[in-house]
């Protein structure tokens, strides 16, 4: 565990402002996009001023994603030349139907990295078709960058041929059947967005459906639907146990001149203790 995902926030990338204003949001993840909210004409521009924002990286307080285009739009080598640099924490990627579309991506991004030297860059698969949702497992279990695995419902339903309800039946399912995938391969999994900025009773309600279905938490579309997610998604016991001996272990530790440890068996960095000291915070606020 290496961050919350209780929410996972989009922000259009071709919008200056918004970007900007991204810096205050308190998301556990902002993800800059380059999808859906920006129109084809302006895609080159959106992936310059999201390299230009990486740089300010320290200012932002939150985990930083940014949405590539889908594997099918052949837009994702473009994408990732200009969004993997120094300060991305990951990628989401929209559309993903199989476990081949995803090795292809992950052997882009190896070389990258490379190239470049950096760091592993996470990988957020957004589930949004039938033969998506049909290979979730797969596709949450097939390389370590996984870290979570988002249900995308208004491009499922199109994929079904049903029409977008608050509630769809259609959808049941799916939604279902992605957060036990996800966890059968050891990943996160984040619900998708509630789209009626007015409706929040709606909004609550629909959190706690999916945090009933094991959902760890739920895709954004405003900073408005940030505390309202947090409460519902608040960290679990387990969370709250591993956080404290995290937290204890790393600093005794590190008053010996050691640093890193390991906790039953596994290595705790600073990152963890980071992550460790947030989710403290929460609950103690």
């Amino acid at each position: 565990m290496t961050q919350l995902f209780r929410s996972l926030i989009f922000v259009p990338g071709n919008n200056p402002r918004f970007l900007e204003k991204a810096k205050q949001i308190e998301a556990d993840i902002v993800c800059f996009d380059l999808e859906d909210s920006v129109p084809d004409k302006e895609k080159k521009q959106a992936r310059k001023l999201i390299k230009t924002a990486l740089k300010s990286r320290s200012e932002y307080h939150s985990s930083i994603f940014v949405r590539t285009n889908s594997p099918l739009s052949g837009k994702i080598p473009d994408d990732l030349k200009e969004i993997v640099q120094k300060g991305i924490n990951g990628i989401v990627i929209p559309k993903v139907n199989n476990v081949k579309e995803l090795k292809k991506i992950e052997k882009n991004l190896q070389s990258l990295e490379k190239t470049k030297k950096l760091k592993s860059i996470q990988i957020i698969p957004s589930i949004e078709s039938a033969e998506g949702v049909v290979n979730t497992y797969l596709i949450a279990s097939c390389t370590k960058r996984v870290s979570a695995v988002v249900f995308g419902v208004f491009d499922l339903l199109n994929d079904l041929g049903i029409d977008y309800t608050k509630d769809p039946e259609g959808a049941k399912y799916s939604r279902a059947k992605i957060p036990v995938d996800a966890k059968a391969a050891g990943v996160a999994s984040i619900d998708a967005i509630w789209q009626d900025l007015k409706d929040v009773k709606g909004l609550e309600k629909d959190c706690k459906a999916g945090k009933s279905l094991g959902y760890t938490g739920k895709s954004l579309i405003h900073p408005d639907q940030i505390s309202i997610t947090h409460k519902i998604f608040y960290p679990t016991k387990s969370e709250i146990e591993w956080a404290e001996k995290v937290y204890k272990s790393y600093l005794k530790s590190v008053k010996t001149g050691k640093g890193a440890t390991t906790i039953d068996g596994k290595m705790i960095d600073e990152v963890h203790f980071k992550q460790a000291e947030t989710i403290i915070k929460i609950t103690k606020n």
